[in-house]
């Protein structure tokens, strides 16, 4: 980050630069493919520990995902407190019940039948670790001046795929879910007004009887998803 008296542009060389031939730049694409391949969201979690090392080091990797100005407008309450889990569940559920009662609309219910999802919210009690995702809208300065935040939701967004990229690599599974709304949020964990929660990813190991919705494994061919302009 800077500080308010260090404002300005001071170039170094280029740290852990790495040069690889194409044939090896080829095959580090290839197998990190092969690992994102095999990565499955599950609402199926075993309720056996995850260290808590394992999640500060994936939420390191997160923090150096590229930000607007390099702000790095994020912040990650990793929760696995079972009466903090408990209160949080009750209290997502709560809008979930209202989403699936009609707050969400008949289109938007309909295309989530196909994934099987309901009011019911078990993960967020039953994975050991819950990771709570803010964007900080604004910054403030140690004399409490403010700051403004550039690209947010982009930066926040490229972070969020730093740390579940992190927890796949790990061994872990993730879920993310997104109440809607989710200002409860922010006075359960104590976090500031500059804060906004945009997601909890549920974390742990899949169960040995996890399921996925057969769905989940139809992805868009890479034609449909890429243009190339040699």
């Amino acid at each position: 980050m800077f500080s308010q008296d260090n404002l300005k542009y001071d170039p170094i060389p280029l740290p852990d630069h790495v040069a690889q031939c194409d044939a090896d730049m080829a095959t580090a694409a290839k197998g990190f493919f092969e690992t994102m391949a095999r990565r499955h969201t599950v609402r199926d979690f075993d309720k056996t520990p995850v260290p808590r090392s394992i999640i500060e080091t994936s939420i390191a990797t997160a923090g150096r995902a590229p930000s607007g100005a390099n702000h790095q407008p994020w912040f990650f309450a990793a929760i696995s407190n079972a009466d903090l889990k408990a209160r949080i569940r009750a209290e997502a559920e709560v809008e979930e019940r209202r989403f699936y009662a009609g707050g969400a609309g008949d289109e938007w219910i309909k295309a989530l039948e196909p994934i099987g999802t309901n009011d019911h919210k078990p993960h967020l009690t039953d994975a050991p670790w819950l990771i709570v995702v803010f964007a900080q809208r604004y910054g403030e300065f140690s004399d409490g001046m403010r700051y403004k935040n550039y690209y947010v939701p982009e930066s926040v967004g490229i972070a969020c795929g730093f740390l579940i990229a992190a927890l796949h690599h790990a061994g872990l599974s993730v879920l993310t879910h997104t109440p809607n709304p989710m200002k409860f949020l922010t006075p359960a964990l104590d976090r500031p007004a500059s804060e906004k929660p945009i997601m909890i990813l549920a974390v742990g190991r899949a169960a040995q009887n996890a399921t996925v919705p057969a769905v989940a494994k139809v992805k868009k061919p890479l034609s449909e998803i890429m243009t190339v302009w040699d």
